[in-house]
């Protein structure tokens, strides 16, 4: 197979880093967007919140994979930051878009990040790719981000919604947090623990992403594993694998008071069961399909 030229935003971020060291490795060109700086050989310039995008770059680029937006966990939920998180994503997306629907020699693919908060949260409903969006903060700003995307699919670019569940590694995100604590014995489960928690390995992130740019699959897309766990088996099989114990639970007031209430209850007191139908349905194969496998994984490297 011929080498592919792939486009990232957000790709110093930790699925970004991870895909774009993937598609190197695999002999792929990987060109970067940087909001600071000219574009180089390497490089795509753009500034989302000033409507500015090098769109002559994307000229001869196969793919993009568009992973850039604010940090959901990164501060408290604001009335500015929440402005912040929706417009960082509606603003990249809608650019992106416009731009790529304008070229006749642009990128012919386009997989737009999303989230499974799109689903809302719930502790006993099944949500797949068919499902109604939710209600909330992240579902609104969900459905916002996918419809920014309007313009690509209307010009026939073939468009994927990457909705991504918890995606677990130990350079960053939800299990860099936790593991100084549970190596400490002092990790326990969060609430009620009956939330769930539908999670992805890094690996299967990126190598689902990679699928993803091969197969002929639009619309929405769930990443997560195909067996997802309530927050107290998550935890049990976290502290099973470090081989420390885990018996304090975590009561809500403490992250609350630090986090905030909207912000604690959308990361951690809340969750959604996800199921991953278009992507297996579309031949993928899982490298890690339970959490004991996963974390065995990526903590023994």
């Amino acid at each position: 197979m011929s080498p592919r030229t792939i486009a990232i935003t957000g790709a110093s971020g930790l699925i970004g880093t991870a895909l774009a060291n993937h598609l190197s490795a695999a002999g792929d060109r990987v060109i970067r967007f940087v909001r600071h700086g000219s574009s180089s050989e390497s490089t795509i310039s753009w500034d989302p919140a000033a409507g500015r995008i090098d769109a002559d770059r994307l000229k001869g680029v196969d793919a993009v994979v568009h992973l850039a937006g604010a940090g959901i966990g990164d501060k408290r939920w604001t009335t500015d930051y929440k402005r912040e998180i929706l417009e960082s994503r509606t603003k990249s997306t809608a650019l992106l878009a416009s731009a790529m629907a304008d070229l006749a020699d642009g990128p012919k693919v386009l997989l737009s990040g999303s989230a499974i908060g799109f689903y809302g949260a719930s502790l006993d409903a099944d949500f797949d790719e068919t499902s109604a969006p939710g209600t909330g903060f992240l579902a609104d700003v969900c459905v916002q981000w996918e419809r920014s995307a309007d313009k690509a699919v209307a010009a026939g670019i073939r468009t994927a919604f990457l909705r991504t569940g918890i995606v677990l590694s130990p350079k960053g995100g939800a299990l860099k947090k936790l593991l100084p604590l549970f190596k400490l014995g002092a990790g326990g489960r969060m609430g009620s623990g009956r939330q769930w928690q539908s999670w992805i390995s890094i690996d299967d992130e990126v190598a689902a992403i990679d699928h993803l740019l091969r197969a002929n699959v639009s619309g929405a897309v769930n990443l997560t594993a195909p067996l997802p766990v309530t927050q107290s088996e998550f935890t049990r099989t976290l502290a099973k694998v470090l081989k420390r114990p885990a018996l304090l639970p975590v009561p809500s007031f403490g992250p609350k008071l630090l986090l905030g209430g909207e912000l604690a209850d959308a990361l951690l007191f809340t969750g959604q069961k996800v199921h991953p139908k278009v992507l297996e349905s579309s031949g993928y194969s899982f490298i890690h399909r339970d959490l004991e496998t996963a974390l065995r994984s990526l903590l023994n490297r």
